[in-house]
């Protein structure tokens, strides 16, 4: 269970998280939705502890995740992979070895720094790819691939980290149609074959009623909406949204499907 408490990340005056609280079961594939600068990434980040909160708590499995440092702390972001919009790998170096990256909390550091890797890391990175059907890239650098296979990679070595949640900030932000379904069935697929949370940042609200079995709303910082995606209702979402909802929504209302009960926006309902 990952449980957050009244999480609030400031930079100077301004609240980028204000007092976020909710819980997610193991499992669970969970979207945070909410119209640009909400706060989904800085939540996100905190979670993984990439970026520190001002107040509150997270707790993973009854460990205290902000109070974690040194070695507890790089064994938790192992534990929490994330997968970043901009794919974060390295260009110059070949598939394979990118998604090793991911073994790097597992063994000793000369061993990375030699790029000596462990013979069952590397079947367990190949098997990974095979995964998403890119085997046949390994020995291809990163930045001669396309950004859906570059997309893919990513998602290989978060799941060589073997982790218990993965955190994904807006991982098709950047991608055609194709690829975009491509890398969310990826998603999917790891959430529902080998039970990992998912909280992905998205957002498309067509693709979050599709793909998610809950929904977060963020505005403003604050969390506004919390339950399944049956009862985000067109006015909610508009609400959510505010200017960019025509954009967001494809300029159509969103189907309320039959015996739908929404919460009032900025009231969060509990999944």
């Amino acid at each position: 269970m990952l449980v957050v408490e009244g999480l609030t990340c400031r930079f100077g005056t301004k609240a980028a998280v204000d007092n976020a609280s909710f819980s997610i079961a193991p499992g669970s594939f969970v979207g945070v939705i909410g119209r640009s600068g909400a706060g989904k990434s800085t939540l996100l980040r905190m979670i993984n502890r990439l970026a520190d909160p001002t107040s509150g708590r997270i707790l993973f499995e009854g460990t205290d995740v902000t109070a974690l440092r040194g070695k507890a702390l790089r064994q938790w972001r192992a534990r929490s992979a994330m997968i970043f919009q901009q794919f974060n790998l390295v260009g110059r170096l070949d598939v394979l070895t990118n998604v090793l990256m991911g073994r790097l909390a597992q063994i000793p550091s000369w061993r990375s720094l030699a790029q000596v890797w462990p013979e069952q890391d590397r079947a367990l990175a190949l098997s990974a790819l095979e995964q998403f059907d890119i085997a046949q890239l390994a020995a291809q650098r990163a930045d001669q691939l396309s950004g859906g296979q570059q997309q893919r990679v990513a998602i290989a070595r978060a799941l060589v980290q073997e982790p218990d949640i993965i955190l994904a900030d807006e991982p098709i932000a950047s991608l055609d149609p194709r690829n975009t379904k491509i890398v969310m069935d990826a998603l999917l697929r790891i959430n529902k074959h080998f039970g990992i949370t998912v909280l992905c940042n998205l957002h498309s609200l067509e693709l979050a009623r599709t793909y998610c079995d809950r929904l977060i709303g963020m505005a403003a910082g604050r969390v506004v909406f919390d339950g399944a995606p049956a009862a985000l209702t067109d006015h909610i979402a508009r609400e959510l949204y505010d200017l960019e909802a025509n954009d967001v929504m494809g300029g159509a209302p969103l189907p309320v499907p039959d015996g739908a009960t929404a919460p009032t926006l900025g009231t969060a309902a509990a999944a």
